[in-house]
């Protein structure tokens, strides 16, 4: 029986390892996909919560945006935890959890975006480091909306991690 288990599961990595995109560092990079097909972003209702989420594939965007207006007219900083949606209204607060490691931060949605195709949100710079997918700039992930208490108001910190610490003061 246990070895039925740990088969399943291994098989079960193995399919969800296969499905993280890798590809250029950018919104701004072409596709490389070589099937003419577009994966469309699934869209779920969570049974448990009842919060609506989004699984598909994120990408971020960094230096050449740096300190450029953003869609709610702050200037964008590729250290903030920040992302564009297509959709879901400016100033409002993200979960967005790494499908390929389990790492998921908060980020504030401030601008419109991706506008690649296939791609559900571009977080910023630092959001990407701290999901661990900067380096290969795609990656599988799930968007769950995260709602502030109707009784006491919350307001979520957006605090880069990747800032030198000479920086900071």
């Amino acid at each position: 029986m246990r070895d039925r288990l740990a088969h399943g599961l291994m098989i079960a990595c193995l399919i969800f390892g296969l499905g993280a995109a890798q590809a250029p560092n950018n919104s701004q990079a072409s596709s490389l996909s070589t099937s003419p097909v577009q994966t469309k972003p699934e869209v779920r209702r969570q049974t448990n919560k009842n919060k609506p989420y989004q699984i598909g594939t994120a990408s971020w965007y960094g230096e050449y945006f740096e300190g450029k207006p953003t869609a709610s007219g702050e200037d964008y900083d590729m250290y903030d935890m920040t992302a564009a949606h297509p959709t879901l209204p400016l100033g409002s607060y993200v979960k967005v959890t790494n499908l390929h490691n389990g790492k998921a931060v908060v980020v504030k949605v401030n601008d419109r975006g991706p506008i690649v195709p296939g791609r559900i949100i571009d977080l910023s710079y630092g959001a990407a480091r701290v999901l661990q997918f900067d380096q290969k700039g795609l990656q599988r992930v799930r968007i769950d909306l995260v709602k502030p208490r109707t009784q006491r108001r919350e307001v979520y910190q957006t605090i880069a991690a990747n800032y030198p610490v000479a920086e900071l003061r």
